[in-house]
């Protein structure tokens, strides 16, 4: 399987860290594309420190895929092969999707490969999933996720369930990823589905 994996600036950098984590593991081939208020999120969320250097921040991130077939691309990268509807791609993800991304990917609008690889998706009829977490939302947010919904997309908000009793954080964040691969056609049986035992 091929997966884009854009990251931008909104809470949820542990969503990303463990899809990463179980796509690199289940061999897939994943192109990872952060945005700087990303890096800026990733650096709060899982190092406890806004101000470390962006460069360190990626290098960090991506250390506990090492020797899998995970590679980076810049922000500003459109010789990109996920800049482009002829390379075989079979599905985007933008976790965590910042409201200004969603907004942006709504109007048609590209400034980086992010919002052109969500372009791509649509255009092309592929799976894209955008992960919001913004709460609560103002009617422009609402009206661009019906936009979004329209056009193919698969909003998937960051709203972990209760139901299988979690007992850790990790379990909080299993469960939005789980529910991400379903939509993106990853088998896993990462978290108990409904009516099987916990």
């Amino acid at each position: 399987m091929r997966v884009f994996l854009g990251i931008t600036g909104a809470s949820g950098a542990p969503y990303a860290a463990r899809l990463l984590e179980l796509l690199a593991a289940a061999d897939a081939e994943v192109g990872v594309c952060a945005s700087a208020a990303g890096l800026e999120v990733i650096a709060t969320e899982l190092y406890g420190d806004a101000s470390l250097p962006r460069d360190e921040v990626l290098t960090r991130f991506l250390a506990p895929t090492a020797g899998a077939a995970v590679k980076a691309y810049g922000s500003q990268d459109w010789g990109a092969p996920y800049a482009s509807g002829s390379a075989r791609v079979d599905a985007y993800v933008i976790c965590p999707c910042s409201m200004g991304t969603l907004g942006t990917i709504a109007s048609g609008a590209m400034t980086n490969l992010i919002h052109r690889a969500a372009s791509v998706a649509l255009k092309e009829g592929r799976r894209l999933v955008l992960v919001p977490r913004e709460t609560p939302l103002s009617t422009i947010h609402l009206q661009n996720m019906l936009t979004l919904r329209q056009a193919g997309a698969t909003i998937l908000f960051a709203a972990p369930g209760f139901y299988h009793a979690p007992a850790s954080i990790g379990d909080l964040v299993d469960f939005v990823v789980a529910r991400l691969l379903d939509q993106i056609g990853f088998d896993t049986e990462l978290m108990p589905r409904w009516g099987q035992p916990s």
